[in-house]
């Protein structure tokens, strides 16, 4: 169905949340395979930060751009990544955070109708809600609250989802939909909430490192970098294959086996402690990624501990920056 360009033989490439932290992720990868890419983000929680580095490319460009509202461009593909991620975030505005999966999905499935091209969605975990299954696999409905405090977000992006498949259905729409577990590295914002984030700066501040509940609560953390790559195989992939994929790290780790390991990536003298547990906050969260491996021959290979190094190293040396 995509229809390529006549006139340059070169992808072009919408990428909607481009200065968030997957979204510049995923453009420095376009780029380097040579693509020319089109940034849309209207910096509500991406930063001109992490795109800095690319102003000088002839093949970028990034425009202010809220997808809440209809956007008029010429590409050959569009992934959209549009959407607050982070909890303190999504709940800061919750009205603005559902209008942005929504009207978002909406606008950018009206954009690639009209140019025949294929559309990526990066939904999340968070449809399963709070699962009574595990791990969980996409043939899993979840256990979503609909009218909690995450809810904005969660059905948000579930509603997504629907729209998605609705225009893939009624009116044949190539799509791929790929549901992001936990991913962490370079570029998270440094008070967006989220546990690696926060252990980190907490421990090279030498803060008390927040545990919410009794810690025995579990996630699996994705290197942003074997996401990346998870993306650019989904959307590469055979045409009649739209998923929805899992696509995170099927290793589990409690919320004190993830201190302890950043407590001791960054020598800290930072102790436990311990509150009580949000609203709706699941208790288990991992993927099964058995149909990313036999689809997209796709799993992650980079280490928790190596990733959290990485990225120990990173937010330190943003730290350094503004003590200086």
């Amino acid at each position: 169905m995509s229809q390529k360009r006549l006139y340059d033989s070169r992808k072009r490439i919408l990428v909607t949340g481009g200065a968030g932290f997957l979204g510049s992720h995923l453009i420095d990868r376009l780029l380097e395979r040579g693509d020319e890419v089109l940034c849309v983000d209207n910096l509500f929680t991406g930063t001109k930060r992490n795109i800095e580095h690319l102003h000088a490319n002839p093949r970028f460009e990034f425009l202010r751009h809220d997808v809440t509202f209809p956007l008029y461009v010429e590409v050959d593909e569009i992934y959209n990544l549009a959407c607050p991620a982070a909890p303190i975030h999504y709940q800061h505005d919750p009205v603005q955070t559902t209008k942005t999966s929504v009207h978002g999905a909406i606008n950018m499935l009206g954009l690639a109708k009209r140019l025949g091209c294929r559309i990526f969605q990066a939904s999340t975990s968070e449809v399963y809600g709070d699962p009574t299954v595990h791990p969980q696999r996409e043939d899993y409905w979840g256990n979503v609250n609909s009218v909690g405090i995450r809810s904005c977000y969660d059905e948000g992006k579930r509603c997504a989802e629907t729209l998605f498949f609705d225009y893939h259905r009624q009116l044949g729409l190539d799509i791929k939909v790929a549901r992001i577990f936990n991913t962490y590295g370079p570029r998270m914002h440094p008070n967006d909430g989220r546990v690696v984030s926060n252990f980190i700066v907490q421990a090279l501040r030498g803060q008390d490192i927040t545990i919410y509940g009794d810690g025995t609560q579990t996630r699996s953390f994705c290197y942003v970098d074997d996401l990346v790559e998870g993306f650019l195989r989904l959307m590469d992939s055979p045409e009649g294959f739209t998923g929805p994929v899992n696509l995170g790290n099927p290793g589990e780790f409690t919320m004190i086996e993830l201190a302890e390991k950043v407590i001791a990536l960054t020598n800290s003298r930072s102790t436990l402690s311990f509150h009580p547990l949000p609203q709706d906050d699941p208790t288990q969260r991992c993927p099964d990624i058995g149909l990313a491996r036999r689809a997209l021959q796709w799993e992650p290979g980079v280490p928790l501990d190596e990733g959290l190094a990485r990225t120990v190293a990173y937010f330190a040396g943003i730290m350094e920056v503004q003590n200086a």
